[in-house]
C-alpha cells in the first residue's frame, strides 16, 4: 500500500517500518469513504427494494454491526500486534461503551416503555422510585458520551497502571484481565446494581429525539460508524509510524532493551492500553443503537476471546489485517449460524487451528508472503 522506509531503533538494533500511505493507499481510503457516505445510502434509501442492486436494511444492520466488531480488533492490534499485550478481557470495554450509550437510549424511551413512568421499566419492576446516583447524567446525551470514553479510560488507566508497575506480562496479563472481565459481569448480571440484570436494555425508541426504527437514522448511524472505522485507522496508521510507535514495537521485540536505552515502558504501555478501551468503548456506543440490545453477556469470555480471533485470523502488525479478520470471521458466522446453526463453534476453532498451522501471520500475512514468493520467481 505504501512505500516503506526502515530506520533503527537508537541502541535496540529493532528495524521498524517508517511510512505513510502511498498513492494505493489513499486510493483505497478514498474508496471506502465513498462505499460509507455515498455508495451504501444510495443503495439503501435511493435503489428500490426490488432491484438487485438495493442493500437491504438487514445488510446495512449487520454490516454495521461487524464495522463496531473492526474497531474493537484494530484497538487489539495496537496492543497485541505492536505492543505484545494480549488482552483476553477488551470485551468489558466494549460492553461499558454500550451501557453507557445504552443509558441513555432507556431514558428516550420516557413515557413511552409498558408502564408509562418516567424511569426504566425494570426500574420499576424493581418497585424503584427513581433513577440511582450513577444515572444522573443519562437524560444527557454529552454526559453520556463524555461518560462512554471517561468511565473505560480511567477503569483501563487504574488497571494498566498497577499491571504495567507489577511488570505483570505473558499469560498472567491475559489471565487477569479475563478475570476483571468475569468480575465485572457477574456485578452487571445482579439487578441491584442497576444496569437491568440479566435482561440488560432494550426496546430503544429514539436517540436525540429522533426514532431508530427510521431507515435514514439507521443510515447515519451506518455512517457514522464507517466513518469512524476509517478514522481510526487512519490514526493508528499514523500512530504506529511514529517515535511512540516505534518505541512500542521495540518494547513489544526487546522491553528490557528499551529500558535500557533509558525509555520508560510504563508509559507507552499505558498510554496505548488506555487509548485502546477508550477505542473497544466508542465501538460498543456505536454497537447498540443498531443492534438494539445490550447485556452482560458481551462481557462473557468468548466475547473478548473472539476479539483476538479475529486480529489474529486477519494478521497481527498490520491493521488492515485485524479489520478483513473481523469481517471474514462474523460473515462467515453470520452464513454458518443461518445454514448450519450446530456447526459454527466447530467451524470457529476449525478456522483458528488452520490459521495457526497454516497462516500463523494471518490472510494479510498469508497474501504477503504470497506476492513475495512470486516476485522472486519473476526475478
Amino acid at each position: 500500500m505504501s512505500a516503506v522506509m526502515t530506520s533503527p531503533m537508537p541502541g535496540t538494533g529493532v528495524t521498524v517500518p517508517r511510512s505513510a500511505l502511498g498513492a494505493q493507499g489513499w486510493t483505497a481510503v478514498a474508496a471506502a469513504v465513498i462505499t460509507v457516505l455515498v455508495l451504501a445510502p444510495t443503495l439503501n434509501l435511493l435503489v428500490p427494494a426490488d432491484s438487485a442492486f438495493h442493500l437491504s436494511d438487514y445488510a446495512v444492520a449487520l454490516i454495521g454491526k461487524i464495522m463496531c466488531y473492526a474497531i474493537c480488533a484494530l484497538a487489539m492490534d495496537l496492543i497485541w500486534g505492536y505492543t505484545g499485550i494480549l488482552s483476553l478481557g477488551h470485551g468489558l470495554f466494549f460492553a461499558l461503551g454500550g451501557y453507557g450509550m445504552g443509558m441513555y437510549l432507556m431514558r428516550q424511551i420516557g413515557r413511552d416503555g409498558s408502564y408509562g413512568a418516567d424511569i426504566p421499566d425494570f426500574m420499576v419492576f424493581l418497585d424503584w422510585k427513581g433513577v440511582p446516583w450513577h444515572w444522573t447524567f443519562s437524560d444527557s446525551f454529552i454526559g453520556q458520551m463524555l461518560l462512554v470514553v471517561l468511565v473505560p479510560g480511567l477503569l483501563a488507566f487504574v488497571f494498566g497502571f498497577f499491571a504495567f508497575r507489577s511488570r505483570i506480562k505473558g499469560v498472567y496479563f491475559s489471565i487477569i484481565t479475563q478475570a476483571m472481565t468475569f468480575a465485572a459481569m457477574l456485578l452487571f448480571f445482579r439487578n441491584e446494581t442497576g444496569f437491568g440484570g440479566n435482561n440488560g436494555f432494550t426496546d430503544f425508541k429514539r436517540i436525540l429525539d429522533i426514532p431508530l426504527a427510521q431507515p435514514s437514522t439507521r443510515m447515519v448511524l451506518f455512517m457514522l460508524t464507517g466513518a469512524t472505522l476509517i478514522g481510526f485507522f487512519l490514526m493508528a496508521r499514523w500512530l504506529v509510524n511514529t517515535k511512540f510507535g516505534r518505541v512500542l514495537q521495540a518494547i513489544r521485540d526487546a522491553e528490557n532493551r528499551v529500558m535500557f536505552c533509558g525509555y520508560n515502558p510504563l508509559a507507552y504501555k499505558l498510554a496505548i492500553w488506555t487509548l485502546s478501551a477508550v477505542m473497544c468503548a466508542i465501538a460498543g456506543a456505536l454497537y447498540v443503537p443498531q443492534v438494539g440490545i445490550i447485556n452482560p453477556s458481551e462481557m462473557s469470555a468468548a466475547a473478548s476471546i473472539e476479539i483476538a480471533i479475529w486480529t489474529a485470523v486477519g494478521g497481527r502488525a498490520t491493521l488492515i489485517g485485524p479489520i478483513i479478520g473481523a469481517f471474514f470471521v462474523n460473515g462467515a458466522k453470520s452464513w454458518f449460524t443461518v445454514a448450519f446453526p450446530e456447526f459454527w463453534l466447530y467451524f470457529l476453532g476449525l478456522l483458528f487451528v488452520l490459521v495457526t498451522l497454516f497462516l500463523p501471520d494471518g490472510i494479510v500475512g498469508g497474501v504477503k508472503k504470497l506476492f513475495n514468493k512470486k516476485a522472486e520467481v519473476k526475478a
